[in-house]
């Protein structure tokens, strides 16, 4: 043995050195092992990693209102939030291409339901703005149809855009990636259409105007772009451009129409953006209304947190909501207390219990079991609203109180719709969690124990509380995580037997998911709820120890 270990390393029987072998074989089982587990992993990576990654994702996006208002945006970066004035015609006159896109796409209402959760009143104004933003441009086809017919038709607007010579893609990439946030159905595939490099340079806002037509059409219309005629908002575009262009250099198609254009904008109907948004509605004007577009303009915001906490982000900083609007933080405190409630009778009833069916004869034991496990083969909506029944004030328990003479008739027990009914319900449904662990302990705690402790001259009380129970709290431990943290997210028996004092903060999440579509305060919710968790789940392990929690 010495002499081969002198003389150099260990060689295995295939002639590799025995190191580089079983690091080989170590290497082969731990990706024989990995690929066993594969399945389970991707399972939990996509059923429960990426879920919650996509809930904390969305507590804090907010990229709507900069896809769907970018040019706005940008504008309201020159405005002074706190001046108590509107923007200036700059801001509305991004306001009217960006929403013009934004109607088309049908992303206008998706905006203003957003801001509405910050600003009542937005949401009224967003929609009704759509339906009528394109009644400027109308006026402007109109009048520009009586200048010449031609710049109506679809053929010679194509014709004029594309234009001669070089072409220039920018206008088309750039209307892509802003297709892209406000579209959701948008395609890949050619527009066919690109403007030339001196139309571009001559009419910017006509060519960006008709691009965004162009890429909508062929992208998510699916038309052919020579074939559609233009949208109202070019219209107003070729206003604007024809009011400083200079044709004197121009000599590509359509030249003679446009100089006629341009010598005829006298006849055109200018109104000012400004003056066009007011009249659709007053509110435009309305400097609060602007505060909480710049506000929430940016792609990541804090606000959903901050409502979370009945805070909320205003152009002067982090203000407390009014008194009448703070419910979360009371249902938060509502949800802890309860769920404290809930696990602390959950204990007081489980523990004789688990304590009876340890201590019986196996086989009654087991016939006992049964009927522990019997909620569970019970559908909880049944079992739920069976308690309803059972609490009303013409329920089996008042019924019986009643006749037994200790309720007078008049006098009947209120025991749903609040704290007491949610509290009796879910104890009753989440009792077997805590019994199961419980009982699971205390087969292996040893009876020669208590016997001893007697025979030392305890009483059965000493002999419990010294020597049985602290075996048993592992038991304790292991039922009350598992009560707890089931409790605290139920929302379906709160739901139910609640009423508007007995619902937990659970109820507010899958209100604002499935009625006010309002995702990103739920997952500013769902976040919160789950960091109070993981903050509890620590304490527990420093004070008791997450060790100590046994199964059995």
């Amino acid at each position: 043995m010495s002499d081969t270990t002198e003389t150099g390393p260990v060689i295995s029987a295939d002639g590799v050195p025995l190191k580089k072998s079983l690091r080989r074989a170590l290497r082969r089982q731990k990706l024989r092992a990995l690929g066993l587990i594969a399945p389970l992993l991707i399972f939990v990576l996509i059923a429960f990693v990426a879920p919650i990654l996509d809930m904390l994702f969305r507590s804090v996006e907010n990229q709507i209102v900069s896809n769907t208002l970018p040019a706005t945006v940008e504008a309201l970066q020159d405005w002074d939030e706190n001046s108590g004035v509107a923007p200036d015609e700059p801001v509305y006159k991004a306001l009217y291409f960006d929403m013009f896109l934004a109607a088309e796409a049908k992303r206008h209402t998706r905006l203003g339901s957003r801001l509405n959760y910050e600003k009542t009143g937005l949401s009224s104004l967003f929609r009704s703005s759509g339906r009528r933003v394109d009644d400027l441009g109308d006026d402007y086809a109109d009048a520009f149809e009586d200048i010449d017919p031609r710049l109506t038709e679809a053929g010679f607007w194509f014709s004029l855009m594309s234009g001669e010579g070089e072409k220039n893609e920018d206008p088309v990439a750039s209307s892509r990636r802003r297709l892209s946030g406000v579209a959701d159905s948008w395609l890949f595939g050619e527009v066919g259409f690109a403007p030339s490099q001196e139309i571009t340079q001559l009419l910017p806002e006509t060519t960006r105007a008709y691009s965004e037509f162009a890429v909508f059409t062929a992208l998510v219309d699916e038309d052919v772009v020579a074939e559609e005629d233009p949208w109202e908002a070019v219209y107003v575009a070729l206003a604007l451009d024809l009011a400083n262009a200079d044709l004197s250099s121009y000599s590509g198609p359509g030249i003679e129409t446009l100089r006629m254009a341009q010598e005829n904008l006298g006849n055109l109907p200018i109104v000012p953006f400004k003056d066009f948004f007011e009249d659709i509605d007053d509110d435009w004007v309305d400097p609060e209304y602007w505060q909480t577009i710049a506000v929430f303009s940016p792609s990541y915001t804090s606000g959903y947190f901050l409502n979370s906490v009945d805070l909320q982000k205003t152009a002067d900083g982090i203000e407390v909501r009014p008194e009448n609007q703070r419910i979360y933080m009371m249902l938060f405190q509502r949800t802890m207390f309860m769920s404290l409630m809930i696990t602390g009778s959950c204990i007081l009833l489980g523990y004789p219990v688990a304590w009876i069916l340890a201590n019986l004869p196996m086989r009654t034991a087991n016939l006992l079991m049964i009927l522990v496990l019997l909620p569970f083969w019970t559908s909880l909506l049944v079992r739920t609203s069976a308690w309803k029944v059972m609490l009303q004030q013409q329920g089996v328990i008042n019924d019986t109180l009643v006749w037994l003479g200790l309720v007078d008739d008049a006098s009947r027990l209120v025991m749903i719709n609040n704290q007491f009914g949610t509290i009796v319900a879910m104890t009753h449904i989440l009792l077997p969690f805590m019994i199961l662990p419980l009982y699971s302990v205390m087969q292996t705690i040893p009876p020669s124990y208590l016997r001893a402790a007697k025979s030392l001259g305890a009483t059965n009380w000493t002999a419990f509380w010294r020597v049985y129970f602290p075996q048993s709290v592992p038991g304790i431990g292991a039922g009350s995580i598992l009560v707890f943290i089931l409790s605290i997210g139920y929302y379906i028996t709160p739901e139910i037997v609640g009423g508007t004092t007995g619902v937990f903060i659970s109820n507010r999440i899958a209100y604002h998911i499935s009625s006010s579509l309002n995702w990103g305060l739920a997952a500013a919710l769902g976040t919160i709820l789950l960091a109070v968790v993981l903050i509890l789940y620590w304490a527990y392990d420093k004070i008791v120890g997450i060790d100590n929690v046994k199964l059995g």
